[in-house]
Formats: structure tokens, sequence, C-alpha cells
């Protein structure tokens, strides 16, 4: 009979398997993640496998697994091994109708199921990662699920990156994913090492490592093992059996790691009076290796074999490489798995730990190595020929068989498989191993069918996919200082491709570096690289507010894109025009090529999320709020329809983070930031993310919290400021915001200095920058705290240069907002009442952003103070507060309750105000029913000409209705009309 290789309970654990239930109960409600840490041999797997055991029958329990076999892991192979599982019980129509609108990317995780159609166009890692969220919450819909994976430290980069999109996007109840990962393996520079620390700041993830057995732990176990004793921990007769200096022995020897006490158990199994042999190993490979040489020599020899196979190697794969017959193999893997060195996992066999498998390598004599690896190539490239994905372990084996002249053209093949299967990371190894044998091979041109240039551009293209720009970088200056400069189109093609890196990383120098590229071609040359060139330069004009020059480019690309007759790069160049005409002041010009590039990009689903996004912008800076929402829904819908709602949809919807702030729906603006800054978006949306986030904070009266994040985003942001305008201006004015509710009024005199400096107009992030501007140099010029200095400052010149960027913008739709709000800042310091008057009207056109009605009234009630007009400010004081309690400006209330107190306001005086208020949600009834249509619409923020879209009539009298609805009701905003409807309906 043979003996117990385990303990039949687990000892020292049950606080964890409670940890465990407990986030299973909690998995429920919301989606949850488990993150197991630990060295080897603590005893992860056995913890998890009995949780697993005692899951409810109705939930689905599905295990994946990463193995150890060096770099080149099978890309997302957990999760491949999950849905395979999921397949297997619910149908594999079951499986296609829960993928949803991805199904055809599911050949990714899934090989067998490739569909005849191929992979949808345009299909990349954001519609995987799309399809298996959907995946799992339409199944979790029906059952519960829990996701184990074991070893995520030897997972590949695209599986971890995988984990960290589900755990971070799942919406949907009764999921909960386990994983497992040796701590000590996590180490610096270790892809997972970053992304546990980040998830676990969510609280969507709880982390924590198991501790090794104390002694009395140790004790049990032993006594479990060696069927001595009681089974109860507790019980007086647990040691009493057992010498006390065998457990001192084998506690020091394990040092509580589970594993060990096993392995030294089962090697000092003797006569003895204990059952123990007094002589244990004395090095832990003699521990690991004590089964082992119990064997028979037919039984090692596989053991070895399957040992440089790797872990889990398949039945069918040894069938091919054994050299026995098939009987001879079944007897030794039986007596392999009953001598306790393997473990059978449905079709394949693994070593019951890492660390016996390590072990057992290390028997292997370097002829064996050469053989076995050898053998198992040539398995693969029998499996490969039937279309097998196997060419990366092709490539292994034929290097760890020192064969370079087979495992180059391997290593090519696993690079275009690994891209196929959007594996980057995979992909960038197999090109930097064809490269580093590239000397090796004879005539390596003919074989790869490439030159090496072309090879080092293919594989930093990797790296970029990878999410490594930095060595993409490295590898193209390379590139590029091997080329041939004669060769105009590949030469240039590198140009191309460094400026685009360049980009990715927030440095200057790309557009250079495409002029070059253009001067090389030449403007007039037909090649797909000169489209690409002019293209990209229009784009980096644009950004750089260089708007002629952009437009004379972009005129150039259409031109070239028109003759190709491509219907994408005809939408972005017509694209890329638009916003330069309009940033340029040519506004109506601009959105008629907006709309054409929309009518082009209407089967072309890359250039209309490009439309949609600067469209969307385009809106916002021209003040159409509501239409710059609209346009960002209707591409949600589109990526909804198309599967990628949680990718694409995510970047879509939180690019309505500004127009939504600007009508005053904080709450839905807020909540779309944090899935979009999940996301690692690039350098530039995320700069945008990130100042929209500081803003609202700001505004919301949460500036601490801002200016903590602050000080850890202002680097990356400032980078990004040096290589765009827009990013310039956007990040100035919300550091400027922040600092003046900091009350460092010099901190935000240095941010808005950037009107002064070799500035380049962008008139819709001008102005309201130039309206911080002008309230930091009222505050400069009247001695404010936080003004401690300002002989270095010439206030005059200041303004003089202020003034002369606004009269520069005058033009813009948006003017007749700030305009009066600039000029109110600077009258009398900020306290002439006329001034404010204006700014108060100015803030109810539709333009306005809604935080300025309340605090051009706060405002107004500051200068009607220093007028003396203290019944007139109470009110405004009153008006302000509760539009800014409507908005959530805990800024302004704050800065009213501060005013208050300082002025002697009766701040609790509002029966008058309340009797009032109340009044004019009751002349509601004196609306028209057309009006009172009207007043439901702006309710909901439409603009005028939406307002006329929806009824049927002319934006004029559109128009005409809310003015009558604005006089009837006595409000002075929008904003207040739509509060008013609200308190009649309630």
């Amino acid at each position: 009979m043979r003996t117990p290789i385990t303990s039949p309970r687990m000892i020292g654990r049950e606080a964890d398997l409670e940890a465990l239930r407990a986030e299973y109960r909690r998995s429920a409600d919301e989606p949850r993640a488990v993150a197991i840490g630990g060295e080897a041999g603590i005893g992860k797997t056995r913890l998890v496998r009995e949780f697993m055991r005692e899951v409810d029958s109705d939930a689905l329990v599905l295990l994946g697994k990463s193995v150890d076999i060096g770099t080149e892991s099978a890309a997302y192979a957990p999760f491949t091994a999950i849905v395979r599982q999921l397949a297997s019980v619910i149908g594999t129509d079951a499986l296609l109708e829960a993928a949803g609108p991805a199904r055809a990317v599911l050949s990714v995780v899934l090989p067998e199921l490739e569909s005849a159609d191929g992979m949808p166009p345009r299909a990349g890692t954001e519609r995987l990662y799309e399809l298996v969220a959907v995946l799992l919450e339409n199944v979790a819909r029906d059952h519960r699920l829990v996701l184990v994976i074991e070893d995520i430290h030897w997972a590949d980069r695209s599986t971890i990156e995988l984990l960290r999109f589900l755990v971070g996007m799942l919406t949907g109840a009764g999921i909960l994913i386990v994983v497992t990962y040796r701590s000590d393996e996590i180490v610096r520079g270790h892809p997972l090492r970053p992304v546990l620390p980040e998830l676990e700041r969510s609280r969507r993830l709880t982390r924590w490592e198991l501790e090794r057995l104390t002694r009395d732990q140790v004790a049990a176990q032993l006594a479990a093992i060696t069927s001595v004793g009681s089974a109860d921990e507790q019980s007086p007769g647990v040691q009493s059996t057992i010498d006390d200096a065998v457990i001192d022995d084998l506690f020091e020897r394990s040092e509580g790691v589970p594993f060990f006490v096993e392995e030294l158990a089962g090697a000092g199994r003797g006569s003895g009076e204990s059952g123990m042999n007094p002589v244990l190993p004395e090095t832990l490979r003699e521990l690991l290796l004590a089964r082992y040489e119990r064997l028979d020599d037919g039984t090692q020899h596989l053991l070895r074999l399957l040992a440089v196979g790797g872990q889990c190697v398949r039945h069918d794969l040894l069938d091919l490489v054994y050299s026995g017959s098939a009987i001879e193999l079944e007897v030794q893997i039986r007596a392999a798995v009953d001598g306790g060195m393997l473990v059978i996992e449905e079709t394949c066999y693994d070593f019951r730990h890492a660390l016996v498998r390590a072990a057992v390598v290390g028997e292997v004599l370097p002829g064996e190595l050469v053989r076995y690896n050898s053998a198992f190539a040539d398995a693969l490239e029998t499996q490969a020929a039937a279309g097998r994905p196997v060419a990366h372990e092709i490539s292994r084996h034929r290097m760890a068989a020192h064969d370079a002249a087979r495992a180059f053209p391997a290593s090519l093949d696993a690079m275009r498989e690994a891209r196929q299967s959007f594996a980057f990371a995979r992909a960038t190894r197999m090109g930097e191993r064809a490269l580093e044998l590239w000397e090796q091979i004879s005539d390596p041109e003919s074989v790869a069918g490439t030159s090496h240039t072309a090879l080092m551009q293919n594989t930093s293209a990797a790296w970029r996919d990878a999410g490594d720009t930095e060595r993409a970088l490295t590898l193209i200056d390379a590139a590029l200082a091997e080329s041939d400069p004669t060769d105009t189109e590949q030469h240039a093609g590198l140009l191309v491709d460094k400026a685009r890196y360049l980009a990715a990383l927030s440095r200057p120098g790309s557009t250079a570096l495409l002029e070059q590229a253009l001067a090389e071609l030449g403007e007039n040359g037909c090649s797909d690289t000169t489209s690409a060139v002019l293209g990209d330069l229009a784009g980096r004009l644009m950004l750089e507010a260089r708007f002629d020059d952009a437009v004379d480019v972009a005129t150039k690309a259409l031109a070239r894109a028109e003759a190709s007759g491509s219907l994408s790069r005809e939408s972005v160049a017509h694209n890329i025009r638009g916003v330069s005409l309009v940033g340029s002041g040519h506004i109506d010009q601009g959105l008629v090529d907006l709309d054409r590039a929309r009518e082009l990009a209407l089967t072309r689903d890359g250039a209309m999320l490009r439309y949609r996004v600067n469209t969307s912008d385009v809106m916002h800076l021209i003040g159409r709020y509501a239409d710059a929402v609209q346009i960002g829904n209707a591409g949600v819908e589109r990526a909804r329809e198309l599967g990628v709602q949680r990718t694409s949809g995510v970047i879509l919807a939180s690019n309505t983070v500004e127009p939504l702030s600007a009508l005053g729906r904080w709450d839905d603006a807020f909540a779309l930031l944090e899935p979009a800054l999940a996301l690692k978006p690039p350098p530039g949306f995320r700069v945008h993310l990130q100042r929209m986030k500081l803003w609202l904070l700001t505004w919301k009266g949460e500036q601490n919290t801002a200016e903590e994040l602050w000080r850890t985003w202002a680097p990356m942001m400032k980078v990004q400021c040096e290589i765009e305008v827009q990013s310039r201006l956007g990040v100035a004015r919300v550091e400027a915001e922040l600092a003046l509710a900091l009350g460092d009024v010099e901190r935000a005199w240095r941010a808005v200095s950037v009107l002064l400096r070799d500035h380049r107009s962008m008139s819709g992030y001008d102005l309201p920058l130039l309206a911080d501007a002008a309230r930091t140099l009222a505050l400069l010029r009247s001695g404010a705290a936080g003004a401690s200095s300002v002989e270095h400052i010439d206030l005059g010149g200041a303004e003089s240069a202020l003034r002369e960027v606004l009269a520069s913008a005058q033009d813009w739709p948006t003017a007749a907002v700030w305009s009066p709000f600039f000029d109110a800042e600077l009258a009398d310091d900020g306290l002439d009442v006329a001034a404010w008057r204006a700014a108060v009207t100015a803030s109810a056109l539709s333009e306005a952003p809604a935080y300025l009605a309340p605090y051009a009234r706060f405002r107004l009630a500051q200068a009607l103070v220093a007028a003396s007009d203290r019944s007139a400010a109470h009110e405004e004081a009153l008006e302000s507060r509760r539009l800014a309690e409507i908005l959530g400006a805990g800024l302004i209330i704050g800065w009213l309750d501060d005013f208050v107190q300082r002025a002697g306001l009766d701040v609790h005086a509002s029966a008058e105000h309340t009797v009032t208020t109340r009044g004019r949600v009751g002349r509601a009834a004196e609306l028209t029913d057309r009006e009172r249509q009207v007043l439901e619409l702006i309710a909901q923020g439409l603009s005028n000409k939406q307002i006329g879209e929806k009824l049927y009539i002319s934006t004029k009298t559109a128009s005409v209705h809310v003015s009558a609805i604005l006089r009837k009701l006595g409000a002075t905003s929008r904003t207040e009309a739509a509060y008013l409807a609200r308190s009649a309906s309630a």
C-alpha cells in the first residue's frame, strides 16, 4: 500500500480559507478578485483546491494554470484553459452566444473555434479583452463563476494585461477571480509587480501572502501524514507519539514550508518507534530527488524527458517523442504517478511541484538535453504542419538543442503567430531572438525573406505594441543607424516610426522627423509611406496649434488619399483639416470638413472613432456642449454594437467629461474618469483625463486631494505640455485654479503666464485661462494673501499683453461668455458691481459652463458688500449658494461660508428667498404647452439647436421660447430654469 504523500487535512490555513469564503460571498453582489502570494511550497495550490471543492455546486469553477517554460509562455494560456472548460460545460453554441458581438475574436483564446470568416477588421487586444469580459458576465447571469489562475507569475504579459483589464472593468455580479503567485518571483521589472498594487488600490482586489507554519502546525501536519496520533490538531496526543527531537529537526529543516514537511516526511519514513527515520536528506536537491531515485531506470528516463518538455506535457506530444512502445509508456507513467512524481491533469502530465521538475532537469545529461529537445521540436513541427500554432515551442526547443539554423526560422514564425494572437510581448522576444541568431545563419536574408533592418523595424513595432516604447525607440535608432539613406522608402518609414514613438513618449522632435521624411520622399510621391507621412505631419502641426500649416499639409494628404481611393485616409485628412480650420477661426468651413469626415467614416470604425473624438472636442470648445455629449454618446452606442464598449466605448464616453462638466452634470462626468484612466490611455488623452479629474475635485471643494494627485501627475503632464499646445493651456488652467483654491496666488500667476511666453493661440483654451489670469492679476495688484512679492512682475505690461490675447479671440463663439468675466475680474480689482452684473448675464448664455452662474453671483455679492448694498448682496449670496448646491460646487460654497461670516450677513435669513423661489416655481403654471415642452428639454441639457430639432421648429424660434421661459420664471440662467422645472414637478 502506498504511503500518503500529503496530509489528509489542510493545516494552518483556516483563516485564509475563511477569507476566501468571505470574498466568494461578496462576489454575489459585485465582481471580486483575490491574489494569494507566498514562496514556493507554502501551500497556495492546496488552499485554492480546498476552496474549489467546497464552492456551491451550482457555481462553475474553472481552472487555468500558467506554466514555467522560460520566457515563451503561451499567450493567454490560463484563459484558454478556462474558456475551453467553459465550452465543455455549457456547450459551444451557448459559449458563442454568450460571447456577444465580438465572438469572432474567440479563436484567439480558443483556436479550434476559428471561423471561415476569420478575424473581424481592426481586431485587436481591446476587442479580445472586451470579448472575455462580456462572455464572463453573460455566463454569470445564469451561474456563479469562480476563475482560478495558478502561478500567475509565470504568465506572459498578455495574460497579465487581460487579468488587469478584467479586474478593473468587469461590472456584472457573480464573478470571483482567484490568482496565486510566488512572491519571491515578483522582482523588479516583472510585469506583475506594478499591476498587483494598482488593482489593490482599486479596491476590487484583495491580496495577502501565506505565512510559514508554526512548530505546532508542523507537528500536526506530520502526525496527519504518518497517521499517528489524533487527527485533531488540538488533541493532547498529537506531539506525544512523535519524538520531539524529530519534530524539532523536521521543523528546522523545513522552516515551516508545508511542501518541504511532506517531502521530508516521505523521505524519512522508517521503522523507528515514531515511524520516522532520523536520517533525513541533507540538501534540498537530495530531498526533492528522494522519490525519483527510488524509481527504476526506465521511469527515471521518462521523467527526464518530461522535465525537458516543460510543464503539462500533452499525451499526444509525449507519444510522438517517447521512443518505447505505448505499453511501456503507460507502465512508466503509472510508476511515476504511484511514486508521487507526476500528476495527471486532463490530457497532460505534470510534476507534482515545479521544484521537483527543476531538480529532475538537473539530472539531464548534456547529450540527453540535445536529443530530448530535438525530439520535442521534431514532434512539434509535425503538429505545426497540421495547423497548430506551436512555433514558439519549436523555437524554444531548437535553441535548447543549440540548433541555431532551425531555431531562426522557427523564431520568425513564432513572431508572426504571436502578433496574430495579440501576444506582443512574446513577439518581441521572438524578434530579439531572431536578431541574435542573424549572424549565426548562412544567408539569413534569404531564410527570413527580409533584411536585418526590416526585422529590427518589425521588432521595434512589436515592442511598441507591447507597451515598451522606450525599447522600441532604442531599436528604431539602431535600425536608422544601419539603414541605407538611398533607400528612401525604408529610411523615411523608419523616421516616421521614430516620430510616432517620440510622440507616444511625449517627447519633442516628431514634427522635425516627419518633415525630414517628407523631404526625402518628395511631396508628390505616390507611396503609402508618403500618405502616412502627410497624415501624421498634419496631425502633429494641428496639436502644435500651427493651424495654417496643418491645413496646407492636410489638403495635400487629402489629395493623396483621394488618388489612392482610401476612404479612411480621406476621412482623417478632412478631420484634421476641419479641426485646424476651426482652430484658425474658420469655424463654419471647418465644420463642413468635419461633416465630410463623418460621411467618409460611416463604414470605417477607426476613422469614425477619430472623428467622434475630435468633433466632440470642437463642439465643446465652441460652446455646443450638448452636441459634444451627443456625438460622444453615439460613439459609445456604436462601440456597444461592436462589442468594445469597455475599451473604445470608455474612451469615447470619457471624451464627454468636459462638456458634461460644462452642462453641470458633474457626477456623470466624474463617473467616467476612473474606467478611462484604468485603461492606461495614450499620454495626450491621459493628461486630458487627469486634468479634468483635478478640475472637478478642485471645484467640488476637494482641493487637498487634487493637490496630492497633482504632485503625482504633474511631472508627466508637464512633459506632455512640451509637445501639445492644448495640453499646455489646459494644464495651466487647472493648476492656476487649484492654486487659487489653495490661496497660492504667485503659483497661479506662474501657471497663467504661459499666455505671455511664446504663446500660440488656441482661442477655445485661451479664453477661460484669460479669466483666471485676470483674477490672478487683480489679486496681485490688491496685495492679497498668497501674493507676497510682486516687484518682479510688470503688472501694467501683463494686463496689456493679456488684453492683446483677448482681442485675438473676440470672434470665438464663447468670447461673449469669457470677455465679461475677464473685465469683471480686473475692474476695480474685481469689485465693480456693473461689471459683475454683466458677468451674471453672460453666465446665462448657453455657451457658459454651469459653474460660472454661482461663481458670478458670489463675486457680485462681494462687489455689492463693497458698495454697501448688503441687502442685494445677501440675495445674490443666497442665490449663488442655491446654484452651487445644485451643482455640487463645494469650493464656491466654502468661499460663500467664509464671505458671509466676514461680511456679517445673516445666513439664516432665507425664508424670504424660499418664498420667492416657491413663487417662481408656481409661475411654471403660466407657461404655454409649447414652453413647458421646451423647459423639459432645457432640463435635459439640450441646446437651442437640439430643441429645435426635437420639436421641429427653427433654432431662432427655440431661442424665443427659452427667453420667454426665463422671463416668466424670473430665472437668470438655463441651469436655474432647469432647477425650477424639477422643483415644479416635485
